[in-house]
């Protein structure tokens, strides 16, 4: 869950934009959405799938390009968010 501060929501969205292309770029992405809270203004939902968790915490966290994402989306964060990872539990054999 994120929090987008109050009135930057158009430019957060715009900034997601150009942030997509670069997490899209890596290693072990497999794909990414974002969601808009209809509810509560400035709450939105990311959700990204990544072939593990390394790819992610590791090839991604550590990489150049995370410091482009963090330039780009952290400024707009109040407050700061929990990244949390998930795995898929298949609910059909």
């Amino acid at each position: 869950m994120l929090q987008v501060k109050d009135g930057m929501e158009d430019e957060y969205e715009m900034a997601f934009k150009e942030a997509s292309l670069i997490i899209s770029s890596m290693k072990g992405y497999d794909s990414h959405e974002l969601h808009r809270c209809i509810e509560i203004k400035g709450k939105y939902l990311l959700l990204v799938r990544w072939h593990n968790l390394e790819d992610h915490v590791i090839g991604f966290r550590e990489s150049p390009q995370y410091l482009e994402w963090k330039e780009l989306l952290h400024p707009f964060y109040d407050p700061f968010p929990n990244v949390e990872h998930f795995e898929n539990i298949p609910l059909t054999s």
